[in-house]
């Protein structure tokens, strides 16, 4: 039997399990859309723009742990995913991205809202193509999931002419994918799992250091068991954050930039370091000559160039993180290290992360009430201080997710991630902690989660700035706030380092906005307002709720270690 090509593009959809899709419509893609119009199980998702629509779609895929999937027209639709495609590409999440295209014989001659969308994206995702022939599609889209999903994962676009979609052929979709030249890694290697467990066990001051790898291949309760085994305590990136409970005896805490002062002694002071499931980027090093200088370091990584790459490892092992460490589980012993784990303990005591030195309402706080109220809860955040902050201060464990732009660094992303993680997840409470300058980048999507009807919390922490900038702005460019400042009018004169200044009236005004868009909006001032702002936000069952809190313009997110220095050079607070 023959069908176009857009009623395959469903029935492969349909084979491949997608029950929600996020799409936007347009000129080449209306074909899809209209075979869209009746499919079965196929959850329809209109967000209010495609950037937003591919974070929504990278939420739902990082709280599921399925495929997210996206459908946008050609041109500028296609074009909007792109950051959304390197946000997914740097944090491994598996997407697959159907865009529309002008027709083959069209493809060159510059036409209506043609673009080469797989020369633009080719470099920050795993896989993309344009299909050229209507007996391909079937097996091309087959190919794609399969890619999206195994190995590293990570973003696939396809590329559909309009010709191709209403041309006809077979309706059989494959049952097998045969890639020559892609064969991910499934095992672990055992000579080498021995060699680092013998190396562990030898040691006298050991870490695990926990990637984002972690997360992404579901093994936070094989971790939790590796660490209980062998008694190593654990720091983790801002990616690898929840591989363990927060709460447990053996966490220490996360490293790097912003990272607390255990967790990076344990790193430099450590004489075996193993990793698992981190690039070891610029972020968590500082600089690569004095990061963990005195250790052996054992690195397990699914991506084979990920291996040695920034840092130099002792012993090798190219394999996926919940493979490798059930293996480890068969042979890891106790180790006798028990001094070494007071003394870290003893340190993130002694020096715990807090903003003590700050009055009024705090992120920590915030933080903390989130903490006390919330147990089964997805949190995404955006990027900036407000990120920084609730990677420091949010509990994890094994009821509570945590969804951020690690690698890329993507402002807006936090709002939009949100509704796909409410969407993937409606048993779950789902919070998004935003700064007033990430969230505006994608405050259009209020319209998309009323909508749909969804029960999402927008926390704002209103400091007036772009926070993150203007803390580095403070602490090392004289305190010229250039561009900073988001209560900035033309009128200003500019002089912000007076402390007489009279800064202009916020705008927007969250609240009234929220209420426009026929949500909740709550402002909170003080600390005695947070638990009944919060509970109004979980008894709005029916929409999402915005709780805009205003918190010092001034407050930094401390402690932190300057670009380029080393790991042992901590500004602690000023």
């Amino acid at each position: 039997m023959e069908i176009s090509g857009a009623k395959m593009f469903v029935k492969a959809l349909q084979e491949e399990h997608v029950e929600t899709l996020f799409a936007y419509p347009g000129g080449t893609a209306i074909d899809l859309f209209d075979a869209l119009y009746d499919a079965e199980g196929i959850d329809m998702i209109l967000p209010r723009h495609e950037q937003a629509l591919v974070h929504a779609a990278d939420g739902y895929a990082r709280s599921t742990g399925k495929v997210g999937v996206c459908l946008v027209t050609s041109g500028p639709g296609a074009t909007n995913l792109v950051t959304g495609i390197a946000t997914a590409n740097f944090d491994s999440v598996p997407l697959v991205c159907f865009t529309g295209q002008v027709p083959t014989n069209l493809i060159g001659n510059d036409a209506f809202q043609e673009v080469d969308t797989v020369g633009i994206v080719r470099s920050i995702c795993k896989y993309a193509v344009t299909v050229r022939k209507r007996e391909d599609l079937a097996r091309i889209i087959k190919n794609a999931f399969y890619i999206a999903k195994t190995g590293k994962p990570g973003p696939v676009l396809v590329d559909i002419p309009k010709d191709i979609q209403i041309a006809m052929g077979s309706d059989e979709y494959p049952t097998e994918v045969n890639i020559r030249g892609y064969k991910p890694s499934e095992g672990a290697h055992s000579g080498q799992i021995k060699k680092a467990l013998e190396k562990l066990k030898n040691a006298k001051r050991p870490v695990f250091l926990i990637g984002g790898g972690v997360n992404i291949a579901h093994a936070r309760k094989e971790m939790t068991e590796l660490a209980e085994l062998t008694g190593v305590p654990v720091v983790t990136t801002i990616m690898g954050k929840g591989a363990i409970p927060t709460n447990h005896p053996l966490y220490v805490g996360n490293i790097g930039m912003h990272g607390n002062l255990a967790s990076n002694k344990a790193i430099m002071e450590c004489d075996v370091l193993f990793s698992i499931g981190t690039r070891f980027n610029d972020r968590i090093t500082g600089t690569i000559d004095t990061f963990a200088k005195n250790a052996e370091i054992i690195h397990i990584d699914i991506d084979a160039a990920s291996i040695s790459r920034n840092i130099k490892v002792d012993i090798p092992i190219v394999a996926d993180a919940k493979v490798a460490i059930t293996k480890m589980l068969k042979y890891a012993e106790k180790l006798d290290i028990a001094d070494w784990v007071s003394e870290i303990m003893k340190i993130k005591e002694e020096h715990p992360i807090n903003m003590n030195s700050y009055s009024g309402l705090t992120p920590e706080k915030i933080i903390k009430t989130i903490n006390e109220m919330y147990n089964n809860l997805i949190i995404t955040t955006d990027v900036g201080q407000n990120q920084l902050w609730t990677t420091q201060y949010i509990e994890i464990d094994e009821n509570k997710q945590l969804l951020t732009s690690g690698g890329l660094g993507t402002m807006g992303y936090g709002f939009p991630a949100a509704i796909g993680a409410k969407l993937g997840n409606m048993d779950k409470d789902v919070i998004c902690i935003s700064g007033d300058g990430g969230v505006q980048m994608n405050i259009q999507e209020m319209a998309t989660a009323v909508s749909y009807e969804l029960p999402v919390t927008l926390v704002i922490l209103n400091n007036g700035y772009l926070g993150n900038v203007r803390q580095w702005q403070e602490l090392f460019f004289n305190k010229r706030y250039s561009s900073t400042c988001l209560r900035y009018r033309r009128s200003c004169n500019r002089d912000c380092m007076n402390p007489d200044k009279c800064c202009p009236k916020y705008t927007p005004n969250f609240v009234k906005l929220a209420e426009s868009y026929d949500a909740v909006g709550i402002r909170v001032t003080n600390e005695e307002e947070l638990r009944a702002a919060f509970t109004k936000a979980r008894e709005n069952k029916n929409g999402p709720t915005v709780i805009e809190a205003y918190i010092d313009p001034a407050a930094n997110v401390f402690p932190m270690v300057p670009g380029g220095k080393s790991l042992d050079q901590m500004i602690m607070d000023c």
